[in-house]
C-alpha cells in the first residue's frame, strides 16, 4: 500500500510585502518576459528578493492570494494578519 502526499501548494500570486503581482506581466500585455524574469518561483528572482528579506522581519502587509490589503495587529507577543475574503493569517 503507498499513501499519496498532498499535492504541493501553488506560488502565491501576489506579493505579501508590496502587493504586486509575483510573476510579471505576460508578452501580450507589453513586459519584455526575458529581460524581467529568470524562471523562479515566489518571490520571483530579483523582482521581489527586497521583499522576501524584509518579510522574514516584519508581518505581511498584502493578500498572498488576492492582493488586497490585509488588517494587521501587531503586539510584543507576536502578529496577525487578516484579509476580509481569506480570513486570519499569522506567523
Amino acid at each position: 500500500m503507498s499513501t499519496s502526499s498532498p499535492p504541493p501548494a501553488a506560488p502565491a500570486p501576489f506579493c505579501e510585502l508590496c502587493g504586486l503581482p509575483v510573476e510579471p506581466p505576460t508578452r501580450q500585455e507589453g513586459a519584455h518576459q526575458e529581460d524581467r524574469h529568470d524562471g523562479g518561483h515566489a518571490p520571483a528572482s530579483y523582482l521581489h528578493s527586497r521583499c522576501a528579506d524584509l518579510l522574514q522581519l516584519e508581518p505581511p502587509r498584502f493578500c498572498a492570494a488576492c492582493g488586497r490589503r490585509l488588517k494587521v495587529q501587531v503586539s510584543p507577543m507576536g502578529w496577525w494578519a487578516s484579509c476580509s475574503r481569506h480570513g486570519v493569517n499569522g506567523p
